[in-house]
């Protein structure tokens, strides 16, 4: 194993630890609104902390960027580190046992490395640009789905951005002719790495941050799977509006919802 992932792998269990204590005694966890309908926990900061701990342990030059500490800039701003430490909040103080760590390592601007690990199944999916992806070291790949129909796909709901779920909304009815069914989980980080598993044949949402897909765009990528933006391109961690799946896949989704949105969502 590479030993940047080593230590990120170190660093998503550690946290994972700490969200499952967490997770086995909800009364005492403290949550507090970032936002409407954007919630964190002091489960959230702890295992932020500890995954930032570990990694400068090894890395102390290193910058960051995480949902809960903002960016942290170190001597070396050409390795970023870009971390999720409880992917799937809601689920999480809710008691509804899917949310994961998602920990990915930028350097020069090219995501290096993914992890995503579930602390309540024990489910570690990694990847390393040209190396592949895996589940607990077993080798995974994207399904095999020519076009959509028949296919699971993966979703969530515009819940930060209400102002779009009219063209949400059609997009959802436009996929859904052709699904066996679609499902909204809430954790995007998961969402992708069941897309690179072969768990759903695909994914699409809107307004995500960083943060959320780093790690598993790139282990979707290494899954033999594609990942891009609402037009096509690439700039899917600017914009926040993500597509993943096969390459058929994608390309069946992008013509199916590319009509029903508006010239806000276009990118």
């Amino acid at each position: 194993m590479h030993p940047m992932l080593t230590i990120a792998v170190r660093a998503a269990r550690k946290a994972g630890h700490i969200i499952a204590r967490g997770f086995s005694e909800l009364d005492l966890v403290k949550t507090t609104n970032k936002s409407e309908n954007d919630y964190v926990t002091n489960i959230d900061h702890a295992a932020e902390a500890a995954i930032i701990e570990v990694i400068k342990t090894s890395y102390p030059e290193h910058s960051f960027v995480g949902e809960e500490g903002g960016e942290q800039t170190g001597k070396r701003t050409d390795y970023q580190w870009v971390i999720d430490p409880l992917d799937g909040t809601t689920n999480f103080v809710r008691g509804v046992p899917h949310f994961a760590v998602s920990i990915a390592l930028r350097v020069k601007g090219k995501t290096e490395l993914g992890v995503v690990y579930d602390p309540i199944r024990d489910e570690l999916f990694t990847a390393c640009r040209g190396k592949g992806a895996q589940l607990d070291e077993f080798r995974i790949r994207v399904a095999s789905a020519k076009d959509l129909n028949g296919t699971l796909l993966a979703t969530g709901f515009p819940f930060k951005y209400k102002s779009h779920t009219p063209a949400y909304l059609e997009t959802f009815n436009a996929l859904f002719q052709f699904t066996a069914d679609i499902r909204r989980a809430g954790s995007a980080a998961l969402d992708l790495a069941y897309v690179a598993a072969g768990r759903v044949d695909g994914y699409w949402e809107l307004g995500l941050k960083p943060w959320d897909t780093a790690a598993g765009e790139l282990i979707v990528r290494e899954a033999g799977g594609v990942v891009t933006d609402f037009v096509g391109g690439h700039n899917y961690l600017v914009s926040g509006n993500i597509v993943a799946g096969n390459t058929k896949v994608v390309a069946n989704i992008l013509k199916t919802i590319q009509p029903h949105l508006t010239d806000a969502l276009k990118r």
